[in-house]
């Protein structure tokens, strides 16, 4: 890993041959980024970088003062992770980083094409950065631990597990990477469907996998046994391989339920967003990709939900089910035109620079957020008194905390943005 002013964020891939140092290079610079996705991933890191501002916490603070409080009960639902089966805004995080790995790639590896590089060394250049994002995601993770935690289900595991695949597709025809999505999903769906001996009961739940009977009843009462919780093909795959891993102890279950081989239907997420990616590197016109784009995002949502109400397959994102692929795709896209139309086309650039600053430095960010978030709390607290995140009352603190921490480090992507200083893997 290195920091450089070519600049090469691993949620993106956008990459960068001019020197920032001339200011004609800086105008190549601004012409060749999207600036669109620099905003869209600004606002998935400032929202996990910012805790979800802590709305999730100071929802429930209010919930016990007022248990009926309507704006509360959704606020804490859409900045929480649903239980199992269905979507919130807090459940998106992670399909758009899946999402803009794609969008990114038909950027990056045109720029290094055009540099000159040779198929055979962008591969070996994408080996590389795969087998940083799995080794980074696990130092990460292991950061609180008393030991390495070989899990594959963060983030940038998942992103690395499956990006030498996406690298494979990147340049082949739209057909043939619809063609490869449709496989990926249907064989996903195909290797929970057929698994033997899947599911339990939604009365008794099963303690012995952290399925609680009320649990349970409450969340897996209309789900098919081939989509419960630990009981799936996913959980029966990471019994045996995670086991030939030196863990401190035996793998039992998972606590949310979330397998290792999430990463091959995320495959199909990236892939997506390498679709989207290429349509906006396209001459179209600027409203015919909008168009697309909207098009896309609304067709995601309709066969992604209507895959749930058939009964085809539940949209559940701890398992990335394949309806929950092309459901969260619907929404990416859905998001990211947003993103195109106000950034891109309307112009409006200033008032998306805020995102925009932590987008065009995404890992510095998300380093920050996994490692020095109890630490910036702490300082805080210490040179500017143990009350400080209580200035606007109790209730109101874990908000204040959140937004107060957030913001120490969007003060320092800042500073990197204004130095040009950006890291890269």
């Amino acid at each position: 890993m290195s920091t450089s002013y070519n600049l090469q964020t691993i949620d993106t891939g956008q990459s960068q041959s001019a020197n920032a140092g001339s200011s004609s290079d800086k105008t190549t610079f601004a012409k060749q980024r999207l600036h669109s996705l620099d905003a869209y991933r600004g606002l998935i890191m400032i929202s996990l970088s910012f805790a979800g501002f802590g709305i999730a916490k100071t929802a429930a603070l209010q919930l016990e003062q007022d248990p009926g409080n309507e704006f509360w009960t959704q606020a804490k639902f859409q900045f929480s992770h649903v239980q199992w089966v269905g979507c919130t805004f807090w459940d998106m995080i992670q399909p758009s980083f899946m999402f803009m790995v794609g969008t990114s790639m038909a950027y990056s590896y045109v720029k290094r094409k055009e540099a000159g590089h040779s198929y055979p060394r962008m591969f070996c250049h994408a080996l590389w950065r795969s087998a940083v994002l799995v080794f980074l995601g696990i130092f990460l993770i292991s950061n609180w631990g008393n030991s390495t935690s070989w899990s594959f289900t963060n983030v940038l595991t998942q992103i690395g597990l499956g990006y030498p695949f996406l690298f494979l597709l990147w340049g082949r025809k739209p057909l043939t990477q619809t063609v490869c999505a449709a496989v990926i999903l249907i064989g996903t769906w195909s290797l929970y469907s057929f698994w033997p001996e899947t599911g339990l009961s939604p009365q008794n739940g099963n303690q012995a996998v952290g399925v609680p009977a009320d649990w349970s009843a409450t969340y897996l009462t209309d789900v098919d046994g081939p989509w419960h919780k630990n009981a799936n093909a996913g959980h029966f795959i990471d019994l045996q391989l995670l086991n030939k891993l030196p863990l401190e102890k035996p793998f039992e279950f998972s606590g949310g339920g979330y397998p290792t081989i999430n990463f091959i239907p995320s495959l199909a997420t990236m892939l997506f967003g390498l679709m989207c990616g290429e349509l906006l590197r396209s001459g179209r016109s600027r409203g015919k990709k909008l168009l697309m784009l909207i098009l896309a995002g609304l067709s995601g949502l309709g066969v992604g939900y209507l895959l749930h109400t058939a009964g085809v397959c539940p949209v559940i994102k701890k398992i990335w089910t394949p309806s929950w692929a092309i459901y969260s795709t619907g929404w990416c896209c859905l998001i990211l035109a947003g993103m195109y139309l106000f950034v891109d086309i309307l112009r409006l650039r200033f008032f998306a620079l805020p995102l925009i600053i932590v987008g065009m430095n995404s890992i510095a960010v998300y380093c920050m957020g996994m490692l020095l978030k109890p630490w910036t709390a702490r300082t805080l607290k210490t040179h500017l008194g143990s009350d400080i995140f209580n200035h606007y009352g109790e209730l109101y603190a874990p908000t204040t905390q959140a937004v107060a921490v957030g913001l120490c480090f969007w003060l320092v992507c800042l500073w990197m943005y204004r130095q040009k200083f950006f890291v890269r893997v």
